[in-house]
């Protein structure tokens, strides 16, 4: 991966941890906590979109909605895990 296409990602990873942080209020992790969390909420969106029929057009916007959808999930379970 080049120096562009590795900063492109994190760029991705923060611009979808900021947005589930905004979404399921009460999660602010940072800038090194919305990268986590943009980049691990991808990789469950790639397990969970395709597995329930959702498919999302390519391109950076649609690789910043993949990954939020996918890091709001994320903030849910750690948020029923939080509470019990």
């Amino acid at each position: 991966m080049d120096p562009m296409g590795l900063l492109i990602f994190l760029l991705i990873g923060a611009i979808a941890g900021w947005l589930a942080g905004v979404i399921m209020k009460g999660f602010g992790f940072g800038l090194i906590g919305n990268i986590i969390v943009g980049i691990v909420g991808a990789f469950v969106a790639g397990l969970v979109l395709p597995a329930i029929g959702v498919s999302i057009g390519g391109g950076v916007v649609g690789s910043i909605i993949h990954a939020t959808i996918g890091a709001v999930i994320l903030l849910f379970i750690i948020g029923l895990v939080r509470r019990g």
